[in-house]
């Protein structure tokens, strides 16, 4: 906000007020009978309302003055109510539990990537009361994958989600920071390395109390990662580099196909059924298998992409 200004009273407009009631008479009248200076009004620049401070300007007209002191905001209409809300708050005559009410299904509609404690802490309500009023606006809501905190984070709403796309974001990305995923993924920087460090061993990089039904994960496994792509583009992938004439015809690339001519793409149901049928005793030797088969398809990967494509 700015430094304090002197701003005519005629130039002021009404606020767009979080008092679902309008302002008190009687609040008007007991400041409007001080003779101290009123402190100073917050007022919306862009479209000079008044921000905070309507019961003082009501007073100040009400005892025939002509200017009086106020600091400018210049933010958007939206965020200005989010002030307005949280500078009523937390003084003057209070907001009443409707008043907080409203404002927060207010903000929820205008902000609703903030958490429920971001936007308590701004209302002046409990979270869960914010979380109640945020199941009632379903209907007028704007839903969101994520919630920024209080602190400023923004995270997913879903710790799984967050991690396959962090995951997504690596594989298309090899060369961004850790920083950079953790970012955009909406999680922290310890958990985008966390991702890394699973998917570098071959195991999903969502940790199994995170995750749903197998079927409700992926379409398919294939090698060391979860992938959304469709087991049919895998095998049309597969055909196709079994007609290319430089892998046919070449004891590299007959190696290659030959080693990829063992791996199956399958459908989640499949897996699941794969899964459910593995004998007990036999689980743990099979896990160490296709970990350790995970680890060098992953291994392969990577060494590929790094290649790149140099011609003979």
């Amino acid at each position: 906000m700015s430094d304090i200004e002197q701003v005519e009273l005629e130039s002021l407009l009404p606020a767009d007020s979080p008092r679902v009631a309008g302002e008190d008479a009687a609040h008007i009248l007991a400041l409007a009978e001080l003779d101290a200076e009123l402190p100073p009004l917050v007022v919306h620049r862009p479209s000079m309302r008044v921000i905070d401070g309507m019961h003082r300007l009501r007073a100040a007209r009400l005892r025939g003055d002509e200017k009086i002191a106020a600091r400018f905001y210049d933010g958007d209409e939206q965020d200005a109510f989010v002030l307005a809300v949280r500078l009523n708050a937390a003084h003057g005559l209070p907001l009443t539990q409707s008043d907080r009410s409203a404002a927060a299904a207010r903000i929820i509609r205008s902000h609703p990537q903030w958490s429920d404690r971001l936007i308590a802490s701004a209302s002046g309500l409990s979270h869960r009361t914010v979380a109640a009023i945020r199941r009632r606006s379903t209907g007028d809501v704007v839903h969101s994958n994520t919630r920024r905190g209080r602190d400023g984070r923004v995270r997913p709403l879903n710790a799984a989600e967050g991690r396959r796309l962090a995951f997504r974001l690596m594989t298309e990305r090899p060369g961004a920071s850790l920083r950079e995923i953790a970012e955009e993924a909406g999680i922290a920087v310890s958990t985008a390395r966390d991702v890394r460090q699973r998917v570098g061993h071959g195991q999903d990089p969502v940790p199994p109390k995170l995750r749903g039904e197998l079927g409700e994960r992926a379409d398919f496994y294939c090698g060391a990662a979860v992938t959304s792509m469709p087991a049919e583009e895998i095998r049309e992938l597969i055909d196709r580099l079994r007609r290319d004439p430089s892998l046919r015809f070449t004891d590299t690339g007959r190696t290659v196909l030959r080693l990829m001519g063992t791996m199956q793409t399958v459908s989640a149901d499949e897996w699941t059924r794969l899964v459910h049928g593995v004998p007990p005793h036999t689980t743990e030797m099979l896990a160490q298998v296709a970990r350790t088969c995970a680890e060098t398809w992953l291994y392969f990967a990577r060494e590929v992409e790094t290649r790149g494509y140099q011609p003979a």
